[in-house]
């Protein structure tokens, strides 16, 4: 087995795992009930606001692209996020998506430097300033918490920040090897990648809109649950959920797990507990973004399946190409 295959089996492992202890722990009775009665127009009302996560997404890449010299059109960059988007619900692996977003932008002609880089970045940004948002929001957490749970969750947050503090500055350190390595592909790119990270989060003219993208995507997920928790009825309010999920989302950036599933319901189950929440309803709660998430993704596919008429390549066709092109400066 390779190693590809190896990580894709623990990710299902992990996965499975996961929701094998929720199930285990919850009602499931009482959580199918939930499920049948939701309301309909709330479920509606959160993938509007899934859609138009697409949008912001686009500003905060379209951001990113034009900070390191790629001038790709607004609506084609939401166009090819949406793509993207769908092929990290729909491959088990989870990065699919983002393989397709570099493959469509060096496909039109703005070189693999600048198309890796551009999803890379745009990647960054959006976890530093999900870190910032836990932070920010630390104070209106800890209110919640036990002597016992702060003993624990501060510190973690805390190395957390300063672990994507000392990355970010890494990360734009990376084109100090020896001048004698540059031969090496793999060291030019880590090179080019530094300088671009440079231009991105040392610019504010770049960095502020970035993260602002970043930080507003953040909250309309919040909010998209929150949406969610009326439709099932939950006593939560809109500020109850910018607060806690922020450090979901953190969670369900660890790539342990397939399309975040498992870690994503246990995260809420943890995370709205301290506010009352019961497990099964936050079990539910996370299903359902999850779910409603899928059904947003889908036109995307569509959208890719309309290329590929016009004779697009497959995924392995993308992933063979992009393994075999030279970078190039932009």
């Amino acid at each position: 087995m390779n190693k590809k295959w190896l990580a894709l089996a623990l990710k299902i492992a992990v996965s499975g795992g996961l929701i094998w202890y929720l199930v285990d722990s919850i009602d499931l009775e009482a959580a199918g009930l939930r499920i049948i009665q939701v309301d309909p127009l709330m479920l509606v009302g959160a993938a509007c606001l899934l859609l138009f996560q697409m949008i912001i997404a686009g500003f905060r890449w379209n951001t990113v692209l034009k900070g390191i010299g790629i001038g790709l059109p607004f609506w084609e960059t939401v166009r090819l996020f949406y793509v993207g988007t769908f092929f990290n619900q729909a491959l088990p692996g989870g990065t699919g998506g983002d393989v397709v977003r570099v493959y469509m932008v060096f496909k039109a002609d703005w070189g693999l430097r600048g198309a890796l880089n551009g999803v890379i970045l745009e990647r960054v940004a959006t976890v530093l300033a999900l870190v910032m948002l836990v932070v920010g929001m630390l104070p209106f957490f800890v209110s919640n918490l036990e002597a016992e749970e702060r003993a624990w969750i501060i510190p973690s947050v805390a190395v957390v920040s300063a672990a994507v503090a000392c990355g970010l500055v890494v990360l734009c350190l990376l084109d100090r090897f020896p001048s004698g390595l540059r031969r090496w592909r793999v060291v030019r790119g880590l090179g080019n990648l530094a300088d671009d990270a440079r231009v991105v989060f040392l610019r504010p003219g770049v960095a502020l809109p970035a993260l602002i993208w970043s930080a507003l995507g953040h909250a309309n997920i919040a909010f998209a649950v929150y949406i969610l928790a009326l439709g099932l009825n939950l006593d939560i309010t809109a500020f109850d959920s910018i607060v806690l999920m922020p450090p979901v989302l953190l969670a369900m950036t660890i790539p342990v797990s397939i399309g975040a599933w498992g870690v994503r319901e246990n995260a809420m189950v943890v995370a709205f507990g301290l506010i009352g929440v019961s497990a099964e309803a936050a079990t539910v709660l996370g299903v359902l973004l999850g779910l409603v998430g899928m059904a947003v993704a889908i036109p995307g596919g569509i959208l890719w399946l309309s290329g590929r008429n016009r004779g697009g390549p497959s995924l392995a066709d993308v992933e063979a190409e992009l393994a075999s092109a030279e970078p190039r400066e932009c």
